[in-house]
């Protein structure tokens, strides 16, 4: 039997103590939703960590722990230290998943990745986005309808700078007019990366059935696979006999 996929959901943590609002919505964070819901499936093993914990909660032990890290940020990207990202980097190249939340986009991890920006088009005016499920066989699609509604969310929408995904899952629509690629694949080294555009901290995007859905489903693919080790540098001894 497979031991639990082990969740590490990260979150600034810093709205819900300054912004009533947010705070209404999220009174403990909502890395704590997050978890939440996380914990109450079968085989899916959720903590948490903040910006503001020591190493920001992502100490070596935690990320050699994580099978799955999940990050949310906006306001403080700049205060993530160039260690802990770069601790991040090397275990998702070694094989943790890697799911980037909403503004996560802009993080320092994520721009690393992609090599790119990652900048976008916005406008927060609470107009409805209905998000279409464009690759109905993947398995981070499972137990969705053809589409889904948000009916009160931040627009983000195109260009959006970041490398063509290696499967893109998701596209979404806005009621301003706006479309945005918001269901991304990558793989970078071992590891899978997936970005889902749905957050914004002062509307409850989190305790939508299917955007809990999505996150559930993408934590299960994005889990490390037990492939072989890779190695790397010389090979002194071939496999077959050379003449």
């Amino acid at each position: 039997m497979r031991r639990p996929i082990k969740v590490t959901v990260w979150n600034e943590y810093r709205h819900e103590r300054k912004n009533e609002k947010v705070k209404e919505i999220y009174p403990n964070g909502m890395h704590a939703v997050i978890a939440e819901f996380l914990n109450k499936e079968d085989g899916i093993n959720a903590g948490t960590a903040t910006l503001d914990e020591p190493e920001h909660g992502l100490t070596q032990e935690v990320l050699d722990s994580t099978d799955v890290l999940i990050w949310w940020g906006h306001t403080a990207h700049n205060e993530v230290s160039d260690e802990a990202v770069e601790r991040v980097y090397k275990r998702v190249l070694d094989g943790m998943g890697l799911i980037i939340l909403h503004s996560g986009h802009f993080s320092k991890i994520f721009k690393k990745l992609m090599g790119t920006t990652c900048n976008l088009k916005w406008r927060a005016v609470g107009e409805k986005e209905r998000i279409w499920v464009v690759e109905p066989g993947h398995p981070i699609a499972e137990g969705l309808g053809e589409y889904f509604e948000i009916p009160h969310e931040e627009m983000y929408g195109e260009r959006f700078d970041i490398p063509a995904p290696d499967t893109l899952v998701f596209i979404s629509w806005f009621a301003g007019g706006e479309v945005f690629r918001s269901g991304c694949c990558y793989h970078r080294g071992a590891g899978k990366i997936f970005y889902f555009r749905p957050g914004h901290e002062t509307y409850p995007i989190y305790y939508k059935s299917e955007v809990q859905k999505v996150i559930i489903n993408a934590v299960k693919w994005a889990a490390p696979a037990n492939g072989p080790e890779v190695q790397f540098g010389h090979v002194p001894e071939p496999l077959e006999s050379i003449r």
